[in-house]
Protein backbone atom coordinates (compact mmCIF):
# COMPACT_ATOMS: atom_id res chain seq x y z
CA UNK A 1 0.00 0.00 0.00
CA UNK A 2 1.05 3.71 -0.67
CA UNK A 3 1.24 6.59 2.12
CA UNK A 4 0.01 8.88 -0.44
CA UNK A 5 -2.22 11.89 -0.44
CA UNK A 6 -3.43 11.54 -3.78
CA UNK A 7 -7.18 13.10 -4.65
CA UNK A 8 -9.20 10.56 -6.56
CA UNK A 9 -12.47 12.87 -6.73
CA UNK A 10 -11.16 13.88 -10.53
CA UNK A 11 -9.80 10.24 -11.65
CA UNK A 12 -11.14 8.36 -13.97
CA UNK A 13 -12.21 4.89 -12.71
CA UNK A 14 -12.89 1.68 -14.97
CA UNK A 15 -14.93 -1.13 -13.85
CA UNK A 16 -13.87 -4.26 -13.69
CA UNK A 17 -15.18 -6.38 -16.54
CA UNK A 18 -16.01 -9.40 -14.26
CA UNK A 19 -18.60 -6.84 -12.64
CA UNK A 20 -22.19 -6.80 -13.09
CA UNK A 21 -24.75 -4.14 -13.08
CA UNK A 22 -27.26 -6.25 -10.69
CA UNK A 23 -24.79 -6.68 -8.06
CA UNK A 24 -22.06 -8.76 -6.85
CA UNK A 25 -18.12 -8.50 -6.90
CA UNK A 26 -17.96 -5.00 -8.12
CA UNK A 27 -14.62 -2.98 -8.23
CA UNK A 28 -13.10 0.06 -10.35
CA UNK A 29 -9.37 0.98 -10.52
CA UNK A 30 -8.23 4.22 -11.15
CA UNK A 31 -4.42 5.46 -11.83
CA UNK A 32 -2.97 8.48 -10.42
CA UNK A 33 0.68 8.75 -11.57
CA UNK A 34 2.32 5.46 -9.61
CA UNK A 35 -0.31 4.71 -7.70
CA UNK A 36 -3.61 2.84 -8.26
CA UNK A 37 -6.60 2.83 -6.47
CA UNK A 38 -8.98 0.25 -6.27
CA UNK A 39 -13.00 1.11 -4.69
CA UNK A 40 -16.37 -0.73 -4.85
CA UNK A 41 -18.21 0.85 -7.94
CA UNK A 42 -21.30 0.69 -5.92
CA UNK A 43 -20.08 3.06 -3.91
CA UNK A 44 -18.95 4.76 -6.37
CA UNK A 45 -16.92 8.10 -5.47
CA UNK A 46 -18.27 7.47 -1.85
CA UNK A 47 -16.22 4.35 -1.73
CA UNK A 48 -12.89 4.19 0.56
CA UNK A 49 -10.24 3.74 -1.90
CA UNK A 50 -7.16 0.97 -1.36
CA UNK A 51 -4.09 2.30 -3.06
CA UNK A 52 -1.10 -0.01 -4.17
CA UNK A 53 1.93 0.42 -5.97
CA UNK A 54 1.71 -0.42 -9.43
CA UNK A 55 3.98 -2.97 -8.89
CA UNK A 56 2.05 -3.86 -5.66
CA UNK A 57 -0.83 -4.24 -7.90
CA UNK A 58 0.67 -6.14 -10.42
CA UNK A 59 1.53 -8.88 -7.42
CA UNK A 60 -2.08 -8.55 -6.42
CA UNK A 61 -3.60 -9.72 -9.83
CA UNK A 62 -1.19 -12.64 -10.09
CA UNK A 63 -2.41 -13.94 -6.93
CA UNK A 64 -5.82 -13.48 -7.22
CA UNK A 65 -5.59 -14.92 -10.97
CA UNK A 66 -4.11 -18.34 -9.67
Amino acid sequence: MTDSNVEWTHTRFIKSSYSHDDGGDCVEIGIFGTTVGVRDSKLGSSSPVLELTRPAFATFLAEVAR
